[in-house]
């Protein structure tokens, strides 16, 4: 199913096909282990074969449900953040719901593979960039945090061209992939040391055994 912002079922984003909303911790990157409500997207063009959500990928899965419904159940909970992750965001209009979010006080931050335009004001954009769907310039110019998966040694010179293309004041992560991290992570430990920009993003939340 090709998805597009201005489909009419979206309502300029009062409804979005939700996955999933939950309070938790964030598990990876900058943020990890900071408390924040998660709104979990489902739909997904971009495919990853390790992928461990990929029941998200088929939107049809999802009805589009009511945005503000989401937003209250936000402002209402000890929350002060929001993160919204998926599937994949930026095939979504995300402005109504941040510029509500932003009212309220509440800090708004994305988690995305920057394949798409990115809709939505974000306090945080941690761009995670995937081979077979190259996120766009304009994506990489707003990063806050590259995050790149690694699965194999060859996956660090794709983590060096992204990180050629972000701003200066990006941070970078390198993330093994959860399946491999126990074969992987002695090449990433050998591999910071030597290029010191980079820090390892560890998915804290599996061994907590949280969401």
């Amino acid at each position: 199913m090709k998805i597009s912002k201005s489909d009419k079922i979206f309502e300029g984003g009062k409804k979005l096909p939700v996955m999933e909303d939950f309070y938790t911790l964030q598990g990876e990157g900058f943020n990890m282990g900071k408390a924040a409500w998660f709104v979990r997207i489902g739909g997904c063009d971009v495919g990853c074969s390790w992928c461990d959500i990929k029941q998200s990928w088929n939107v049809k899965l999802f009805p589009p449900k009511d945005i503000d419904e989401i937003i209250e159940r936000v402002c209402n909970s000890p929350a002060k953040t929001i993160v919204v992750t998926g599937g994949e965001p930026s095939l979504y209009p995300l402005d109504y719901l941040t510029s509500r979010l932003k009212k309220e006080g509440v800090k708004t931050m994305v988690e995305t593979s920057g394949a798409h335009e990115l809709t939505g004001e974000w306090d945080w954009v941690c761009l995670s960039p995937k081979r077979n769907a190259p996120p766009l310039q304009q994506n990489l110019a707003i990063a806050n945090e590259l995050k790149v998966i690694i699965q194999t040694p060859d996956d660090l010179l794709w983590a060096e061209e992204n990180a050629a293309k972000v701003s200066s004041e990006c941070l970078l992560y390198l993330q093994p992939e959860w399946s491999v991290s126990d074969k992987i992570i002695g090449t990433l430990t050998d591999y910071i040391m030597g290029n010191t920009k980079w820090s390892v993003s560890l998915q804290a939340h599996k061994y907590m055994k949280i969401p």
